[in-house]
């Protein structure tokens, strides 16, 4: 164990094993009554976290953690055609269709988001495709445009998906990795600023995102329609205090607030351990993130960099949009909390992006 620890970051691993302790407990005690109501046992969400996220979790996170990172770049494009593939499969009969939205692929009985996947994917083919590129990100010809074509055509899927949340954490991603790779700030500007008139002709174009700017332009807009979730959410959050009305004794999650295992699972956690819960979930993310960074600082070259980095993006990002659209800072966009929220696939791909992380850590300079 000592050698185990000697050989990867132990600090990045104990945060890591923290945030999944913490993200099961979480959603067990939300998870308590919609299961026993749909179900007729207390657990069957919980116990589906355990099957299919954690236990495939855990032998993907083994593979990326003994398998060399370096090795990854040799199966960035297949992998990214896979995706691709698998998102394709999305339109198809295999595809699901719930919530109004077309983002889970069915097959012999088990269900997946292959939007999780295409993150990974979009991520480790960037990262090798920049390194490759190092020389010339700040041309436009052969790095602003060939990025730019690229994000496009990934992004398209989720837009007819649709799933924009997604896509937001996932542009800023690669925003961010084309920045440090030696992107211009005049070039991040001017993707920030295309990307902010796409998602204003997507919010124009599709009434229920229209109103979801209001509600968050006015939480008193609709409080019994479109603005319904943030103001649960808001009066949950605040109904917890500082210390929280104790583990298990949330009232909003008793059918008062929607998606309470998906997007609305911090509005949970903040009632019933209150403020500082929520803050205890901010602070180790926040650490996360800061020895994240620092392992990728480290890395020994700029795969191993630009990958980790990603990684890093991908995870945090998610977390905060999905904390700061529950407490109604930015406007409701339906992605989960990462390692908290319900979703199997979901929790399995991130603990193999950690173990990617941590096999990085091994080599560190």
């Amino acid at each position: 164990m000592t050698k185990f620890f000697a050989e990867y970051d132990a600090i990045f691993l104990v945060l890591f094993s923290v945030l999944i302790i913490f993200g099961l407990f979480v959603l067990a005690s939300a998870s308590l009554n919609i299961s026993s109501l749909k179900f007729g046992q207390p657990y069957y969400f919980i116990s589906h976290q355990v099957l299919l996220g954690i236990v495939p979790g855990i032998f993907l996170f083994l593979f990326a953690l003994k398998f060399p990172y370096r090795q990854w770049k040799n199966w960035s494009l297949h992998f990214l055609f896979l995706a691709v593939i698998l998102m394709f499969l999305v339109f198809s009969p295999l595809g699901l269709h719930l919530g109004g939205a077309k983002r889970w692929i069915s097959i012999l009985g088990f269900s997946f988001q292959p939007s999780e996947f295409l993150k990974f994917a979009f991520i480790l083919y960037l990262a090798s495709w920049l390194e490759s590129r190092s020389k010339e990100i700040s041309s436009f010809k052969f790095g602003l445009l060939p990025f730019s074509i690229m994000s496009g055509f990934v992004a398209s899927f989720l837009v007819f998906q649709p799933d924009i949340g997604t896509l937001l954490v996932l542009l800023l991603s690669v925003f961010s990795l084309f920045f440090i790779s030696g992107g211009k700030l005049k070039q991040i500007a001017l993707l920030a600023l295309l990307g902010l008139i796409a998602l204003s002709i997507l919010i124009y174009f599709e009434p229920y995102r229209l109103e979801r700017m209001m509600v968050f332009l006015n939480p008193a807009y609709d409080v019994a329609g479109a603005g319904y979730q943030l103001n649960q959410a808001l009066t949950a959050i605040g109904s917890g205090g500082i210390f929280g009305k104790g583990f298990g004794l949330s009232f909003h999650k008793l059918g008062l607030l929607p998606e309470v295992l998906g997007d609305s699972i911090f509005a949970v956690l903040s009632e019933e351990l209150g403020f500082l819960g929520g803050i205890f979930a901010l602070v180790i993310f926040l650490f996360v993130f800061l020895r994240g960074i620092y392992i990728v600082k480290k890395a020994p070259d700029v795969f191993g960099f630009l990958l980790g980095a990603g990684i890093v993006f991908l995870l945090i990002y998610q977390a905060l949009i999905n904390m700061a659209a529950i407490s109604g800072l930015i406007p409701l966009t339906g992605i989960p909390l990462s390692f908290v929220s319900y979703g199997g696939s979901a929790l399995a791909i991130m603990m193999g992006e950690v173990g990617i992380l941590l096999n990085i850590s091994k080599h560190t300079i």
